[in-house]
């Protein structure tokens, strides 16, 4: 495609779908109509703005931007993802146009076309079954580096009982210390990739998430975060593991917390996580959805697919391991559950966890059509 006023003129301006003009640095250049009415703003409020910003609503500062990155490389692309600046999921196509001049890639023309709704269920159906890979895959490395470790981990202890010298006692009580954490990293690994064979029992999700709650309570009260807890006490009970469950909350509320602090330093009326339970009704299942929602930092939405790969962060490096949501993921599968994310930078983040109710036999994870 080469770059001629005329052509945007008579072809992009006139098309269906929002269409967007960048340079290779995200600079927006032109928009079309359909852009404008997408993104609900005027085109002179769009041009001369990064395209992050525009259809992803900007990105952290610590954090680049995938679709910016990608635009350094002047390549064509195909993406099926969520843009909350145009309030839709779409199919994002990417085209290099060239100068007629010099026949480089000086600009790129993105074009967004909505999903359906059949399209939109195949996306997620796509991204459940890659992380299932990414299980299977993290089991692997996790047990070809756990025995090794552990050999380790023995041969040092046994090498520390008869060790007279102190230096030397220092550097093996340190490779039994780091060891141990790479065999705590392990365990995670295998947690998250597997079921676990703890029990479960019939359970108020009300009261597991209470509990929690009561563990956090003073840190919450010392970082002046205001919880408001919605629920019906007569929801039906689901099966799970106690402990699990309590994990997955205090995973999800812990990464609430980390933001809102990113977002306000001090009290502040806004700083608040809201937790609502719910039963949803469908056809195939009745179900229990828990919505943990706070109004922190948010999350570039170029990066909401990558949250529950395993070792994966949007905090600065040194603040989080990446493995809390990963794990999160992998007991809600183990409950034939589903877990979903939505969020908008500057604005909110609101994990829900869908959990079948007790006597539902097929697992919700396989229906992929419910909603937030």
């Amino acid at each position: 495609m080469e770059s001629d006023p005329s052509i945007w003129q008579h072809t992009c301006e006139h098309l269906n779908d929002p269409v967007f003009l960048a340079q290779p640095d995200g600079k927006i250049l032109a928009v079309n109509r359909a852009a404008e009415k997408a993104a609900r703003e005027s085109r002179a409020n769009m041009v001369g703005r990064s395209i992050c910003q525009v259809i992803h609503g900007g990105r952290l500062p610590h954090a680049k931007c995938p679709l910016e990155e990608f635009l350094h490389t002047r390549q064509s692309r195909i993406m099926e993802t969520r843009l909350p600046g145009l309030f839709g999921d779409f199919l994002l196509s990417i085209i290099p146009v060239r100068s007629r001049q010099s026949n480089a890639v000086t600009e790129l023309c993105l074009i967004a076309r909505e999903l359906t709704g059949e399209e939109a269920r195949q996306v997620e159906y796509h991204h459940t079954a890659q992380l299932a890979a990414i299980g299977e895959l993290a089991a692997g490395v996790a047990h070809e580096i756990n025995n090794p470790i552990n050999g380790v981990i023995n041969f040092a202890q046994l090498l520390l009982e008869d060790c007279t010298d102190k230096e030397n006692c220092d550097i093996l009580q340190r490779i039994v210390d780091e060891g141990e954490r790479i065999a705590s990293i392990t365990h995670k690994l295998l947690s998250f990739a597997r079921g676990n064979e703890e029990q479960k029992e019939p359970l108020h999700l009300s009261v597991v998430l209470k509990d929690t709650l009561s563990l956090m309570q003073h840190q919450l009260n010392m970082d002046f975060i205001e919880v408001t807890l919605a629920c019906d006490e007569d929801l039906p009970l689901v099966t799970g593991n106690r402990h699990q469950l309590q994990q997955v909350f205090f995973n999800i509320i812990s990464n609430s917390r980390y933001a809102l602090n990113q977002r306000f330093a001090d009290k502040d009326p806004d700083k608040q996580i809201a937790i609502t339970f719910k039963e949803v009704s469908m056809d195939f299942a009745d179900c229990i959805c828990i919505q943990i929602r706070d109004s922190g930092t948010g999350i570039p939405q170029g990066l909401l697919d990558r949250l529950m790969d395993p070792f994966f962060t949007t905090k600065p490096p040194g603040a989080g391991t990446g493995l809390g949501l990963s794990i999160s993921h992998g007991i809600i599968r183990d409950h034939n559950g589903m877990m979903r994310i939505d969020s908008v930078l500057h604005k909110y983040t609101a994990v829900s966890v869908y959990l079948p109710v007790s006597g539902t036999l097929e697992p919700l994870k396989n229906h992929l059509s419910i909603q937030p």
